[in-house]
């Protein structure tokens, strides 16, 4: 009664349903298939960081766990005839790669003979569970988390009694996956800011509770502050799953009733990863394709020397530099500063959105398919439920009020560390006796903006408002 748990990204032992039920049927084969032939987007370099070392902690959890590479059909074949299994469990994926991956492999085993069953892991509510009163798919956050909101959620599932079932020796050794960076080595500082794995997911739960929670709701805004959770890479890998985080956040609004609004705010906030992936499910051309058809007539620029600056943080706006230099250095970029400098590339530059969405699959340790699609449409105003189209964060006016101190720019941007407060999110307004004072030189020590905030403003309006104009023609008779 050896059962194959196919583990993916739901790497964690606890509130694991893939691995509860197996383990409820008797030896459990715990195996990671590096799934470089199934068609779909191949990981980023800051995912595949995090990956060997989640990978890493969760071998040492388990005692065993497999790791193949190649075709997951093929392999799993050849591991059901050595070891003997009689049933493969998995949990759910949402993506189309996945789905279309997972439904040819649960048809293929189930025809010779398994008991094949997937499960509901890593979201709060299945999305198709979620219905509007016509039957369809949400499109708007807000009555979709109300709905969400009036259903029950799972309590986690404790960890099971495993016993590991060990077939053989390890086709392939973590190693041999070669997701750590070499040559050079960009994350060779990161072991000191992350800790993947279940037990620091779990820790760092602890950790927001403690000392994060209070206050949320306002302060989660200042990317200068350590108001936020930092949970989002351990939940893109399944290290921690929304039931834990909904349970743990639950049990900590009913004994601090002071922060009842903080969880609620922070809850709202996982369920807006419940609303991407519901997006994900039902259009699941969110990641290539603008969801509002409008925004296809939109006229893109196309600047290679422009899209470099952004990526590099030399764009000359503090703030935009300040957070694309996070990311670069920790793989991680603050949720506002996010949302500035994902503005800044489509209305500013009016360089096309899936090649910042790019940029952040590649650099974030959290990068996710579903949050990093939906987040880029809802910035540009293309998604559902996205920002207006008019809506275009000023730089300098963002990084005056959520960073009013300064301390992230001059953390992330130390070449202004020394100008004076008023002067510090636009530089370029500076006196040149400020500069001087400063040790700042524009165009040497800190670049010259790359666009003028007006002109971009009003160029980025026009854009808009000739696409609407050219998908109002095409409905014309």
């Amino acid at each position: 009664m050896t059962t194959i748990v196919w583990l993916r990204k739901d790497l964690r032992i606890c509130d694991n349903p893939a691995l509860f039920h197996a383990a409820q049927r008797g030896p459990v084969l715990p195996v990671f298939i590096h799934e470089r032939t199934v068609p779909g987007r191949p990981l980023g370099a800051a995912s595949k960081w995090w990956l060997h070392h989640s990978l890493v902690k969760l071998r040492a959890q388990l005692g065993t766990l497999i790791i193949l590479q190649g075709d997951p059909l093929a392999l799993l074949r050849d591991l059901v005839h050595r070891s003997g299994a009689d049933a493969a469990y998995w949990n759910r994926r949402y993506d189309p790669a996945g789905i279309a991956c997972d439904t040819a492999v649960k048809s293929q085993l189930g025809s010779a003979g398994l008991e094949v069953q997937s499960f509901k892991a890593n979201v709060l509510h299945e999305p198709w569970e979620v219905k509007t009163g016509a039957g369809g798919p949400f499109k708007v956050y807000s009555p979709f988390w109300r709905a969400c909101l009036a259903r029950p959620v799972e309590a986690p599932l404790p960890a099971p009694d495993l016993t590991i079932s060990r077939p053989g020796e390890q086709e392939v050794s973590i190693d041999d996956l070669a997701l750590l960076p070499t040559r050079p080595n960009w994350a060779a500082s990161w072991d000191r800011l992350w800790t993947p794995g279940e037990a620091g997911g779990q820790h760092r739960l602890d950790e927001f509770l403690q000392s994060g929670l209070k206050g949320y709701g306002e302060k989660r805004n200042r990317p200068d502050l350590t108001n936020v959770s930092r949970l989002s890479p351990h939940l893109a890998f399944g290290e921690i799953s929304p039931r834990q985080i909904w349970a743990r956040t639950q049990f900590a609004i009913a004994a601090h009733r002071d922060v009842q609004k903080d969880g609620s705010k922070f809850l709202s906030e996982v369920g807006w990863r419940e609303f991407s992936n519901h997006l994900l499910f039902h259009f699941p051309s969110l990641p290539e394709k603008n969801w509002k058809p409008t925004f296809d007539a939109y006229p893109w620029r196309e600047s290679r020397d422009d899209l470099a600056a952004w990526q590099r943080g030399m764009t000359g706006y503090p703030m935009v530099d300040a957070a694309m230099r996070e990311l670069w250095h920790t793989g991680y970029m603050h949720n506002r500063a996010r949302m500035v400098a994902a503005s800044f590339l489509v209305k500013h530059l009016r360089i096309h959105w899936t090649h910042g969405e790019a940029w952040f699959w590649d650099t974030l340790v959290d990068a996710d398919l579903a949050n990093n699609s939906a987040g880029w449409q809802w910035v540009t105003g293309s998604g559902a439920d996205a920002a207006p189209y008019f809506r275009i964060f000023n730089p300098v006016t963002q990084g005056r009020k959520f960073d009013p101190d300064g301390a992230y720019v001059r953390h992330w941007c130390p070449q202004l560390a020394r100008l004076e407060n008023k002067y510090l999110h636009a530089p370029f307004e500076a006196p040149p006796a400020a500069l001087s004072q400063a040790g700042i030189v524009l165009g040497e020590t800190y670049p010259r903006p790359i666009v003028d905030h007006g002109a971009a403003r009003a160029a980025a309006l026009a854009g808009y408002k000739h696409a609407q104009q050219e998908a109002a023609g095409q409905l014309t008779p």
